[in-house]
């Protein structure tokens, strides 16, 4: 196939289909990509794989042509991870793009740039692209690599979307669920569903858990084995169901390395890989520097629903501490820790929380929470509680 061809079979809006896409609308997300639209920085749009980061982009180009008015010939969509793009660097696809449509260089283009890292260099052709170029550049990436821009050719010129999976009320709506106050008492049900499915789209409307399984086979194989050529994948999956089984707790790189036969080096090493797929993310401890860097961190699923199948503690107090910290992973978090006794969260280094589903403090977790110096304290208990405190800290 041409390459032409091609890019008119990713880019159906160039010949006048306009819905070319009926999907959920995350409305937060596509403000916020929205809010980025008018200056030129060059958009990141990252996260775990399948969480809808695909949809999200084709969405908001829909979006533009249909309420914005953007003529549909000046917008310009391309997965990068396709094998017949291989031979082709991102200014020849985008100069292909131009001459189709007869744009020169000074014409306003919008380019959405799936799967970015599958190119190699590609923060210093996205820095030549936006030196001279008249273009709006989203991309996207499911590795945290695409942070890691360590000759800084883009420093000043990029900023970075988080896409996180469904949160609780978007859960419903894509359900089409709605919950009367009459009936606010099967409240709490639906979201008992919601702890134990999670967030990821497809499986929220299947329950299918294959999908999950290929998702993590993915994940693991394709994303951690093959591109750091690791020899024992089984050691790989192992890892990742001891991260699992420690998530909403604390785990050292040191008892990782005992249970898996392995140097702390290559478990510090492994732990990398994971947290660039974001499959997992971590909290440090607070306190002094040395108490930060020789303590081990809390650990947390990027979807709870994960979580729930692929962990033996089934319990709704850690699936619920686990959604707490994605609903505040944007925010600077800590963990509290004297002697032995644990407070789960210092948020911005102003609110001390404790989260508790349906349960109380512990006498000794009590004595710690009363006498930790905070601006303000707070028990959660239910995701009303968690949705108030994350108006009230986090806008």
């Amino acid at each position: 196939m041409e390459l032409r061809t091609l890019l008119f079979r990713y880019n159906p809006w160039w010949e006048g289909e306009i819905n070319f896409i009926k999907a959920y609308e995350r409305k937060k997300l596509l403000s916020e990509m929205g809010k980025q639209f008018s200056n030129k920085n060059i958009i990141f749009i990252t996260g775990l794989r399948r969480v809808g980061k695909t949809t999200l982009m084709k969405l908001f180009i829909k979006k533009l042509i249909l309420e914005k008015g953007i003529k549909p010939d000046l917008i310009f969509y391309v997965s990068l991870d396709d094998f017949i793009l291989d031979k082709y660097s991102i200014s020849d696809i985008i100069e292909e793009f131009r001459k189709i449509h007869r744009h020169s260089v000074d014409k306003k283009i919008y380019v959405f740039l799936d799967e970015i890292t599958y190119k190699r260099e590609f923060h210093r052709q996205l820095k030549n692209l936006y030196d001279r170029e008249n273009i709006k550049i989203y991309a996207s990436s499911s590795s945290a690599s695409i942070l890691k821009d360590s000759s800084a050719f883009l420093t000043g010129r990029e900023s970075i979307m988080e896409i996180l999976p469904f949160f609780f009320e978007e859960y419903l709506e894509l359900k089409g669920i709605t919950i009367n106050k009459r009936d606010a008492f099967i409240f709490e049900e639906y979201f008992e569903d919601y702890l134990v499915t999670g967030g990821l789209p497809e499986y929220i409307l299947t329950k299918d858990n294959s999908y999950i399984n290929s998702l993590i086979d993915d994940i693991l194989y394709k994303d951690i084995v093959l591109k750091n050529n690791i020899r024992d994948k089984d050691i790989i999956k192992d890892f990742f169901l001891l991260l699992m089984n420690h998530s909403s707790g604390v785990l050292s790189l040191y008892k990782i390395s005992k249970v898996l036969k392995l140097s702390t080096e290559t478990a510090s090493r492994y732990f990398g890989f994971f947290l660039n797929t974001y499959i997992i993310g971590s909290v440090k401890r607070c306190g002094k520097l040395n108490q930060r860097l020789n303590s081990p961190p809390k650990i947390y699923s990027a979807d709870i629903g994960i979580r729930y199948i692929f962990s033996e503690g089934k319990k709704l107090g850690k699936q619920f501490e686990n959604y707490f910290y994605l609903n505040f992973k944007k925010e600077k978090l800590c963990y509290v820790k004297e002697d032995s006794i644990e407070i789960d969260f210092l948020i911005n280094n102003r609110y001390l929380v404790e989260v508790k589903y349906k349960e109380g403090l512990s006498p000794e977790q009590r004595k710690l929470f009363e006498k930790y110096e905070a601006e303000e304290k707070h028990i959660i208990t239910n995701p009303d509680e968690l949705n108030k405190l994350k108006d009230y800290c986090c806008k």
